[in-house]
């Protein structure tokens, strides 16, 4: 038993886009358990699944799998167990959405490689003037924009070492970065990093930067992380890329700073979507990506996502602690 419900009284709905031999090595992992499967495989390229739970359902589910609406979540009286397949899950832990005894899991794990690419990629682009260079592209204009940079031998800082930031970090170290990480635990090792400190030395850290790289998720110990005050501490020169959560840079210091900076990548924004007439889309030293470094845009990510998410069910059936629980 899990949580006190027998397995006959137990129900699993899956919205996974998942295909007919995928189905049934969810349904052997189950083992018994009673699973819906209401994905639709021909769902599967779209950059944005849609998670719906039949009304039908939502009252017998134990276990949902998908990133189904936050307010109908009182719809589930019964749940014991959310699986989401992203790894952000600030809208479900939000005051009044679930019961506090519903488990909550994410697909943390699954999007390492495709962030930390993207990052790395929005770190070169701007290192060799690459947005400018287009920019004049689009103009035919033929024109030398100055200097370029090198991550050989740069110092790259890490906010936030999990699957996320030491992939990236593993990445620069491998075209000759120095890596520093920072995290709540600077005990706790991360791969990719050459030292690692507290939050509590993250001032001193920024004055060394030539790239801070921010990928810790929202919180309130996290909102406006890179502020007026820690903007100020950077190399002129420095590079600034936030794939974590919008809210972690204060946007009215980042319009303030932007112009000191060698360069800005940006796949997360506070608000969200950027409005059309923020500066930022004007700045030139400003890269811009609309939140698409996750999702399921690499195969290797939906594999990851299926696979964290088959374990867990797997786990659920035979009453073992579900990885990558983010709420008891």
């Amino acid at each position: 038993m899990v949580n006190g419900t027998r397995p006959s009284e137990k129900m699993i709905v899956n919205c996974l886009p998942l295909d007919s031999g995928e189905r049934r090595r969810f349904a052997q992992a189950a083992d018994g358990i009673r699973q819906e499967f209401v994905g639709d495989d021909s769902m599967r390229d779209q950059m944005a699944w849609p998670a719906g739970v039949p009304e039908g359902m939502r009252a017998a589910a134990t276990a949902v799998i998908g990133n189904v609406p936050p307010a109908g979540m009182g719809d589930y009286r019964n749940l014991e167990w959310l699986q989401t397949w992203s790894a952000g899950v600030d809208k479900y832990l939000a005051p009044g959405v679930l019961d506090a005894a519903v488990q909550v899991t994410n697909a943390t794990g699954a999007y390492g490689q495709s962030v930390a690419e993207h990052l790395f990629a929005m770190m070169w682009a701007l290192m060799k003037n690459l947005p400018g260079y287009r920019d004049n592209q689009h103009e035919a204009r033929w024109h030398d924009l100055g200097a370029a940079m090198s991550p050989h031998g740069a110092e790259v800082l890490v906010i936030g070492t999990g699957d996320i930031g030491s992939t990236f970090a593993a990445m620069v170290k491998g075209v000759g970065a120095h890596t520093i990480g920072v995290r709540r635990d600077p005990n706790k090792h991360a791969d990719g990093i050459d030292a690692m400190f507290g939050f509590d030395a993250l001032d001193v850290l920024l004055t060394k930067a030539d790239v801070v790289a921010i990928t810790v998720p929202s919180s309130p110990q996290t909102r406006h992380l890179l502020d007026a005050h820690r903007f100020a501490l950077l190399k002129p020169g420095a590079i600034v890329l936030n794939a974590g959560r919008g809210d972690v840079i204060d946007p009215s210091a980042l319009h303030e700073a932007a112009s000191r900076l060698r360069g800005v990548g940006l796949d997360v924004t506070e608000p969200e979507p950027l409005p059309a007439g923020d500066p930022l889309w004007g700045m030139e030293n400003v890269l811009i990506t609309p939140h698409v470094a996750g999702g399921n845009h690499l195969d290797v990510t939906v594999e990851r996502i299926i696979e964290i998410a088959l374990e867990n069910v797997a786990n659920y059936a035979q009453g073992r602690p579900l990885r990558n629980l983010v709420r008891r």
